[in-house]
């Protein structure tokens, strides 16, 4: 009974040493309540502290001229580092290839582009889940995409397969990899399967990849020159969706609306930790930005989309960009 009052006495005395006032505690409690979040009594509290400091920033950067605005959502309650560990590459990745094949067009391009608009183009955002597997979600991204626009049919692809099945081509399955990479290996593995026939698991697993049933194929592998943005959006003007990978840093975590513009991250990275897709672009408020699809569900972001800024190489999202041709 004395040990239970004085670890009790302890932990109000953390939370009271940071300031958590009862109004931080009823927005934790609302958040816990949105989220369905459940912890122990010394959770609580660790959480509570983490939470309140989060939502701090996220008031702090909302009251500055900014171009886009923070918000709570289901990452609030960890710290940076636990949400990098979790949901981002623990083996950043320098990009495969400096010396691309792409050639622009040369031609007149469209101020505006959304692949979503244009048809049924672009599967429904997914989530990746305590994973670092958001390169193969940039894969079937991409690949579901090309080949819609190829075949007329949008057939959600599986990212498990890839978690299991590519090593060889220098990807990590939870720890990382490069969308270019995967591209090679459903090239030389003859095929991937659909998300149906082999579900994603969010963990490794023993590769289970059955020929018989591949759905989508690669016939080569596109690389648009190393901090080529303009080759981008030539890609994605007159082709297809364009995988990108890029520096997240801690503000990107609590991105929620408008275009994300960072003096965290690097213009020039030495490695990037998130790969993405780039499904159109535009221009809000004489700032041009880029439509990208993330992998981290719905809830996450503007309907799990965000727009980042283009023509900056922001946060060194042209280093590594590609495509597949089906």
């Amino acid at each position: 009974m004395m040990m239970s009052s004085l670890v009790w006495f302890a932990l109000v005395s953390t939370a009271s040493a940071f300031h958590v006032y009862e109004q931080d505690e009823f927005h934790f409690k609302s958040w816990m309540a949105q989220h369905n979040k459940v912890y122990s009594m010394q959770e609580y509290y660790e959480r509570l502290e983490i939470f309140t400091e989060n939502k701090r920033r996220i008031d702090k950067h909302n009251e500055g001229n900014q171009t886009f605005t923070m918000g709570l959502n289901q990452f609030s309650d960890m710290t940076f580092g636990e949400f990098q560990k979790s949901f981002l590459w623990s083996e950043p990745q320098n990009c495969s290839a400096t010396k691309g094949s792409y050639f622009s067009s040369k031609g007149a391009l469209p101020d505006f582009i959304d692949w979503r608009k244009k048809g049924n183009y672009v599967t429904d955002v997914k989530n990746q889940g305590p994973c670092g597997s958001c390169w193969t979600f940039s894969t079937t991204g991409c690949l579901e995409s090309v080949t819609a626009i190829h075949t007329g049919k949008l057939v959600p692809l599986s990212e498990q397969q890839l978690v299991d099945c590519a090593q060889d081509f220098n990807n990590h399955g939870c720890n990382g990899g490069l969308p270019s990479q995967a591209f090679e290996y459903i090239m030389y593995n003859k095929g991937l399967m659909t998300e149906e026939d082999y579900p994603y698991k969010a963990i490794e697993h023993t590769c289970v990849y059955k020929p018989g049933l591949a759905a989508a194929f690669v016939k080569d592998v596109v690389n648009i020159t190393e901090y080529d943005e303009m080759g981008m959006v030539d890609a994605v003007a007159t082709l297809n969706p364009v995988s990108f990978a890029f520096e997240v840093t801690s503000d990107f975590m609590h991105y929620s609306t408008g275009v994300y513009t960072s003096t965290e991250c690097h213009q020039t990275p030495d490695k990037v930790n998130h790969a993405v897709l780039a499904v159109g672009y535009g221009q809000q408020d004489g700032t041009p930005y880029w439509i990208v699809k993330n992998s981290w569900g719905s809830l996450w972001g503007i309907d799990g989309y965000f727009l980042i800024e283009r023509g900056k190489n922001m946060c060194g999202l042209a280093a590594c960009s590609s495509f597949p041709v089906v």
